[in-house]
């Protein structure tokens, strides 16, 4: 299993201000063939939801899958709490998905083919193994640890060395890299 650092850009209560960011920022990404998503569903109403627009949603009960999941063919409404654990789906579904949770904080992860150079910034182009973006909704971290009101824009690196990029990808979307930085596990 590989890492990478991701980096806080923009942190906004207007979840509708995140969905603009991300949307300038895989503007800048060179392609994003798949968007993987996590969260905690607790509500029967945001299950129904989600449903919809993962109607095939990939999923373990809380306590643990010995208590329900999607691969034992479970009901997931009989197993509320549930973590989401959602790969490679279609671009098309991260927006739905997101307005389906209401308060329920989650992840949704871009996979991009790279992050492109940018000489004016002096900036080398980054590889797809390292290219990603996260918008943590409800959540001020990657793995919905800490709920919050708010919501928070996070591009990947892969050292101390990326800083520049992350700078300039925040001064993008309107934010600044305050230094708070976590390890993603992809």
């Amino acid at each position: 299993m590989s890492n990478s650092t991701a980096a806080a850009v923009l942190t906004t209560a207007d979840l509708s201000e995140a969905i603009r960011a991300v949307r300038t920022l895989l503007g800048i990404a060179s392609g994003c063939p798949e968007v993987d998503f996590e969260a905690v569903i607790r509500s029967s109403d945001v299950l129904v939801r989600v449903r919809r627009v993962l109607p095939d949603l990939q999923w373990g009960a809380s306590a643990g899958e010995e208590h329900g999941s999607s691969k034992a063919g479970a009901d997931p409404a009989n197993c509320l709490p549930i973590q989401v654990f959602d790969w490679s789906r279609p671009l098309d579904r991260a927006e739905p998905f997101i307005d389906a949770l209401g308060p329920e904080p989650a992840a949704v992860r871009w996979d991009l083919n790279a992050w492109p150079a940018v000489p004016a910034a002096d900036l080398e182009q980054v590889s797809q193994k390292y290219a990603y973006l996260t918008l943590t909704v409800n959540s001020r971290d990657l793995y919905q640890t800490e709920p919050s009101q708010d919501h928070t824009v996070h591009v990947h690196v892969t050292n101390d060395s990326q800083t520049a990029r992350v700078h300039w990808l925040a001064q993008q979307v309107g934010g600044r890299f305050t230094g708070r930085m976590e390890l993603a596990y992809l």
